[in-house]
């Protein structure tokens, strides 16, 4: 019996080194390309014609327009109010000379998806940015206390990367190549009380983009989700930038850095380094727990 017990924590140690040693190699990847750009500009030119983005009208999924329409790429910007479509195309066109198309539709109802797909017939789609997404209460909020738009946060937060990577996915495997970046949150990383329904929606993202990533990654597909912290936008009422907290823009830029980092990541170094301390600071916290007397109580 002890020679067992001595086999099986050595087997627990080692296992609990090689999960310290993945993380760690990630990270050195994030570091490296972080400060070393290995990705070519023209790589998201490469993918296809045309990046499909929704939640354009703002923050992460306008940056997102901007950025790959600088690299190239024709955009299809799909939000809710046509007035910001209109002017974030505009812009486009007139700084960039990409093409930009138009789609008008709110993703809080699930009744959307065949005007989309009809609207996006013909094009040659090599970038899909599931970005839309809602937190109904910025201010932490008990679940029965919290805003009452439960349907609404689920055909936004989820729905929507479910039926978005069903009309695009099926173009891209007979292609043979095309790029997902879903993006979730930080708060899909662990259990988040008082945005219990936020954090859980943005938790499905990050399942469901790592499941479909070893699916298809074989055919040619890149599916990537992104999870980072506090980002500067309207969501967050313009949270002030500082090491931490980036500009849309910002995490945008860096973001196209890692694409090729794995299934999932961040989006920014400064991020990643949140992570990876809160890892290894819940490892050491577990570490104390199992040795604690009280633990067995």
């Amino acid at each position: 019996m002890g020679e067992f017990l001595e086999q099986f924590f050595i087997f627990v140690g080692v296992l609990v080194c090689l999960v310290y040693l993945v993380k760690c190699v990630k990270f050195a990847k994030c570091i490296f390309l972080h400060f070393w750009k290995v990705l070519p500009r023209s790589f998201a030119q490469s993918m296809g014609q045309w990046a499909v983005i929704t939640g354009a009208g703002d923050g992460i999924g306008k940056a997102y327009s901007f950025e790959l329409a600088k690299r190239g790429l024709n955009i299809v910007l799909i939000s809710r109010t046509l007035e910001k479509l209109q002017a974030i195309a505009t812009e486009i066109e007139q700084t960039t000379g990409s093409s930009v198309k138009i789609i008008q539709a709110d993703f809080t109802k699930d009744d959307i998806y065949e005007y989309i797909k009809e609207n996006l017939k013909g094009l040659e789609i090599g970038i899909l940015v599931n970005n839309v997404g809602m937190l109904p209460n910025l201010l932490p909020s008990y679940f029965l206390n919290a805003p009452d738009e439960i349907q609404s946060l689920i055909h936004c937060n989820m729905t929507s990367v479910i039926k978005m990577t069903q009309l695009i996915l099926k173009h891209m495997e007979s292609r043979g190549k095309g790029l997902i970046l879903n993006i979730s949150s930080g708060a899909a990383l662990f259990p988040c009380p008082l945005y219990s329904l936020y954090s859980a929606s943005k938790a499905f993202v990050r399942t469901f983009s790592k499941a479909l990533q070893a699916e298809y990654k074989a055919k040619g597909i890149i599916i990537q989700v992104l999870t980072p912290y506090a980002i500067s936008t309207s969501m967050t009422k313009y949270l002030n930038p500082n090491m931490i907290t980036k500009t849309a823009n910002e995490f945008v830029k860096e973001s196209m850095n890692y694409i090729t980092a794995g299934d999932e990541n961040c989006g920014c170094l400064a991020h990643e380094i949140l992570v990876t301390y809160n890892f290894l600071l819940s490892w050491n916290n577990e570490d104390r727990c199992a040795a604690s007397p009280s633990r067995l109580n």
